[in-house]
Parts: C-alpha cells; sequence; structure tokens
C-alpha cells in the first residue's frame, strides 16, 4: 500500500528510523556501562519494544498496569511500573506479578511500605521497590537530603514480603532546557545527585542494588554514566519536533508522522484547514520555552520534507495552516496530502489505535498500540 492510499489522518512510522534509533541508544547506553530498560510509554506496541531489546534482556519501564499486564503475557517478564504506586492498584499489581519474573514498583511516601508489605504477605508474594527520588522536576520523589530519603528505604528493607531495588529519578525538567549546554547540565546534575545519594545511603548502611535514572533528553546528552546502573529513556525510539528542537537529536531522526488531508482552503486569509486536529495530534504545544513560533507541529509534503509551515491551531477534529507562499498555497489543493511532525510522539501515538509501518515508501505492516490503564 501506498500512503496516498491511507484513510486520512494515520499514524506513519518510519521503520528504518525506529531501528536505528532504537540500536544507536543500546550502543550509547551500553557503550557507558549501564543496563537500558527503555520505558514504552511512548509508543505502547511489542514489535516496536522487540526492537528496542534484545535476546540477552527483556527488561521494560512501563507507565500503566494495563502496558504492563498486555507486555507480561507476550514475554516481556522483567517490569518496572514507574508510577507511585497507591492503595487502590494493591491487588492489581501483586496479581500481576505472579506472572512475572520481575516487577518492580516505586514509591515516594513512608505510609506506603507498611500495607504494601501487608497486602503482599498475605497473597504470598514478594515485591521490588524502589524509593523515587526528585531531581529537581518537582513531580514526584523525595530530595535526598530529607529525612524520608533514608527513612522509606529503611522501613523497605525491614519488610518481609518486600526488597529494596534501589534508586530511582527522572529528569522531566530537563525539557524546560533553552540550550544544549543547559541540557547537558541538567543530565550532570541528574546523574551526579544520584550517585552521590546512592553513596550517602551506604555510608548509612542502606544497601542501594541499582540506581536508575531517565528521560530522553538528558541520556541522549550526557557525557557518561559512572556511578549509574540503569537508563530508562523511552522518546528515542521515535523522537519528535520537541526533541529535535532541544538538541536530542536532528530532525530526520525524528520517525513519527501523522498523515493528513487538506480539506478547505481559505484564500482571503492564506491558510489550509487540515483533518488532523487535537485527537489526532495532541494539544502538546512543544518547545515553546525555545521556539516560541513551534504551533502543534511541524508540516511535511507527503515524501517528508519540511515545508517550513506550521499547525498553529487546533479544534477537534481541524488543525489550522498559514501558507503565506502563494506558490505553496497554490499547490494545497483540497485532498493534497501532508505530514505533520508532532510536537510530542508519545501524546500523539496514545491517540490512535495502530501504527502505519512505512519501509521506503510503501506501507508493509500495522502494528498494535496497547492503550487505557
Amino acid at each position: 500500500m501506498n500512503l496516498s492510499e491511507l484513510p486520512t489522518p494515520a499514524l506513519v512510522l518510519d521503520a528504518a528510523r525506529v531501528r536505528r534509533n532504537a540500536e544507536r541508544m543500546r550502543a550509547r547506553v551500553e557503550g557507558m556501562g549501564a543496563r537500558l530498560r527503555p520505558h514504552i510509554k511512548t509508543h505502547k506496541c511489542v514489535e516496536v519494544a522487540r526492537l528496542q531489546t534484545s535476546a540477552q534482556s527483556s527488561a521494560l519501564t512501563v507507565s500503566t498496569l494495563a502496558e504492563a499486564r498486555w507486555f507480561a503475557a507476550r514475554g516481556f517478564t522483567d517490569l518496572t511500573y514507574a508510577v507511585p504506586i497507591e492503595p487502590g492498584k494493591f491487588d492489581a499489581a501483586i496479581e500481576l506479578a505472579r506472572d512475572c519474573e520481575r516487577l518492580a514498583l516505586i514509591t515516594d511516601d513512608a505510609s506506603i511500605p507498611a500495607p504494601l508489605n501487608a497486602a503482599a504477605r498475605a497473597e504470598g508474594v514478594k515485591l521490588d521497590l524502589f524509593l523515587k527520588v526528585d531531581c529537581g522536576y518537582h513531580r514526584c520523589g523525595v530530595e535526598p537530603e530529607t529525612v524520608a530519603a533514608f527513612e522509606i528505604p529503611r522501613r523497605i528493607l525491614e519488610a518481609s514480603h518486600l526488597r529494596f531495588a534501589g534508586i530511582l529519578t527522572h529528569a522531566g525538567h530537563s525539557y524546560h532546557s533553552r540550550s544544549l549546554e543547559e541540557l547537558r547540565a541538567v543530565a550532570r546534575h541528574e546523574r551526579d545527585l544520584m550517585v552521590e545519594f546512592a553513596a550517602a545511603l551506604r555510608d548509612a548502611d542502606v544497601p542501594v542494588p541499582v540506581v536508575s535514572i531517565g528521560s530522553t533528553p538528558t541520556i541522549s546528552t550526557v557525557e557518561h554514566l559512572e556511578g549509574v546502573d540503569e537508563a530508562r529513556p523511552g522518546n528515542y525510539i521515535f523522537y519528535d519536533a520537541f526533541q529535535a528542537t532541544l538538541g536530542s537529536c536532528r530532525f530526520e531522526d525524528c520517525a513519527l508522522t501523522v498523515l493528513t488531508s487538506v480539506v478547505h482552503r481559505d484564500t482571503t486569509r492564506r491558510k489550509v484547514v487540515i483533518d488532523a486536529g487535537a485527537i489526532a495530534l495532541s494539544k502538546d504545544r512543544g518547545a515553546v520555552d525555545t521556539d516560541p513560533s513551534c504551533g502543534y507541529g511541524r508540516v511535511y509534503d507527503a515524501e517528508g520534507n519540511d515545508l517550513n509551515l506550521r499547525v498553529g491551531a487546533l479544534s477537534q477534529e481541524h488543525g489550522i495552516v498559514e501558507v503565506p507562499d502563494d506558490a505553496l498555497f497554490d499547490s494545497l489543493k483540497v485532498g493534497a496530502r501532508l505530514r505533520v511532525l508532532a510536537n510530542h510522539s508519545c501524546l500523539t501515538a496514545a491517540q490512535h489505535p495502530h501504527y502505519n509501518v512505512l519501509d521506503g515508501e510503501r506501507i508493509v505492516d500495522r502494528w498494535q498500540i496497547q492503550r487505557g490503564w
């Protein structure tokens, strides 16, 4: 099938770029002496996960228990559920652990280990539990200098049916970097803070089996990973306009676009309307700190050539693209096909049921996306 035969809007995945991104990140992380545990929330797709992992390791990071169940049923049984566990999910997590070689959970709350241990003990299951650390993002996690940062690991160690898995963080604030040097500074801080905190815990007689860090921007730019055991980037497998603007990758590394059609031309206002709106693209504004004109995605032609246009506004099913160039505007008739490189591939992918896999100039396969919680 050719791109022209796909109904729009449609999610298009460049298979060659995905394979290249997978191999580069695996080589980068392993070359710096760490293990790669990719975060599959970006793609939620078994075929992509298989490209990210190897025969030696099928370790993954997940963001929902639905993802975890789906991947465990397909042979990925070494999983880290990287959202803080809360009591309403204890039973589901324990049931999932029965189907896993290893299931690790995370917490940053001193009230969690005791009831989680009681629930695990009642079911005869042992769970790995990480301490979530705040390295500057201030979304979740404990700050290393606090009492809780030392108290929570001790409570886990004292629990009969919990194993202290180590310390885990995510430098989500890296996405607000305004320059490559600022991004590299965040990457260094993420690494150094975690290595120093692990040393402080060990000095306090708290063993730290694993130091785990994440974030595609930081792992893509950090100079070394000495003292880090595990890296959990996710977005790298597709990248997106946000990452390319930050400097995590090049635009030619971006593997995911949304195929769309022109459905209306406004000759008075020199704009076209496309059939990819908020539901097809998401409303993530991307790297507005660095590029205030980024809009909701970069517009390419059907062959993937950058037209230097942006999706400037969205409603549910419509995208608005201003086209100041007369010749280009004249070429964009109703029915013309375009491709939008979305700002945030994770959110864009989650809007769709499947990927249309592009190999060269043809659609060669359809890969399912697992959604839900």
